[in-house]
């Protein structure tokens, strides 16, 4: 049994409903015994419904068919179908025919066309997917649906997560109160190239899908392609967000919205990689003074998705010297005697050397926190980041090992 992360919240928030959106959860085996792996959503008519997708080149049957719907019409409403347990990716024919089934059943069930029926699937690559456990189970959850359910939904779309992710915001436009609800799945295969987990957002905002899709793809790039656990991009991967204008609040270019948005997402993508496999410690990794924005980016993750720099903080070692490795390994613009690295508050390195005031015990009772910060500074420019990571534990290595025995 895989326990808990020690960076996991308290508990599972509580979530306000939003109104126009119902759940409903299944026990199918479609690799779990006597756990729930489908949930399916119900979203209302005059819905807009918006994402944002992995690009790794072997995306999965579901993925391909969520893009290829996207933007299409869902005024009659629209569904949200996911699978834990199996991929169906790396499937073939086989896959997207599983697709194709799950979807018709869903769209029966629920009265909707196919066209606006969104699946997705996670779990084991490369094994085709028993969708008759799904399709017969189609009926119960259409007749099970409940709108404070989401919590339920949360939990079914788990894999090897240790805890339920969930988030949720609210504005006050024009004097009346916009909600904002969303869960995640995610622990391993995460690396950001859109979208590295699973996560579904649902508000009761008022908003035309061109512009719900803009706001959700900019606020990505902030979000969930600034996370990094293992630096592997999934194949299954998505962010979708439904409003169901139900509060008949209009929030097209509203920026209290978009910070509430983006406030979820952001929260949601920390969950993420506080619940890494095997994870013991949440690292923001800080890049200034880049000479470009494409450069902080590269030299960000170049830090945060080194081996050597996630055991050295999950060995609670203050080693800044694989920083500097790092930094110089990213192919972005660097100049080592103009190069400074703080670990928290404390200047480790300065000017290609390490600083005259740095303290190695100081460094090491820093690393034993749960929570750090690593700070690079470049000198060459105005350019800066932030990304986020966790340490490499025996546990990353367990976990990965054992995943299909």
């Amino acid at each position: 049994m895989i326990k808990k992360s020690p960076l996991a919240p308290n508990s599972f928030p509580k979530l306000p409903i939003i109104d126009g959106v119902r759940f409903a959860t299944a026990a199918t085996g479609v690799k779990y015994r006597d756990r729930t792996d489908v949930m399916l959503a119900s979203i209302a008519a005059g819905s807009t419904v918006a994402g944002v997708f992995t690009r790794s080149a072997t995306r999965a049957a579901c993925v391909l068919d969520c893009q290829s719907k996207i933007g299409g019409d869902t005024s009659r409403g629209a569904a949200i179908l996911v699978n834990s347990g199996n991929a169906n990716a790396f499937t073939g024919v086989a896959g997207q025919e599983s697709v194709s089934r799950i979807c018709a059943a869903v769209a029966e069930g629920l009265g909707l066309p196919v066209s606006a029926v969104f699946t997705s699937s996670t779990g084991v690559i490369g094994e085709v997917l028993p969708d008759h456990k799904i399709t017969k189970c189609i009926g119960s959850l259409t007749r099970s649906m409940h709108s404070n359910a989401i919590e339920d939904a949360a939990n079914a779309i788990m894999t090897t997560d240790t805890f339920t992710k969930g988030s949720t915001a609210s504005v006050e436009v024009s004097g009346k109160t916009v909600k904002i609800s969303g869960i995640a799945k995610g622990s391993g295969m995460i690396a950001p190239d859109m979208a590295t987990m699973l996560v579904y957002i649902f508000t009761d905002a008022k908003i035309i899908q061109s512009e719900l899709q803009t706001l959700l793809t900019d606020l990505t790039d902030s979000s969930f392609n600034c996370i990094t656990v293992d630096s592997d991009t999934s194949t299954s991967d998505a962010v979708i967000c439904a409003a169901t204008g139900t509060s008949g609040v209009d929030v097209t270019r509203n920026e209290s919205f978009k910070k509430a948005l983006g406030h979820v997402m952001l929260d949601l993508a920390h969950q993420v990689v506080k619940d890494g496999e095997g994870a013991t410690k949440f690292v923001a990794v800080e890049v200034t003074g880049a000479a470009s924005d494409g450069d902080a980016r590269k030299i960000a993750m170049s830090i945060a998705n080194s081996p050597l720099v996630k055991t050295a903080v999950a060995g609670e070692d203050p080693n800044w010297g694989r920083i500097v490795m790092a930094v110089g390994k990213s192919g972005a613009t660097a100049n080592r005697d103009r190069l400074s690295i703080w670990f928290g508050p404390h200047l480790v390195a300065e000017k290609g050397w390490v600083s005259k005031s740095y303290n190695e015990k100081t460094g090491a009772t820093y690393m034993k926190q749960n929570n750090l910060i690593i700070r690079v500074d470049l000198g060459l420019g105005n350019a800066t980041t932030t990304v986020w990571t966790c340490d490499l534990t025996h546990q990353y290595i367990e976990i990965n090992a054992d995943y299909r025995s």
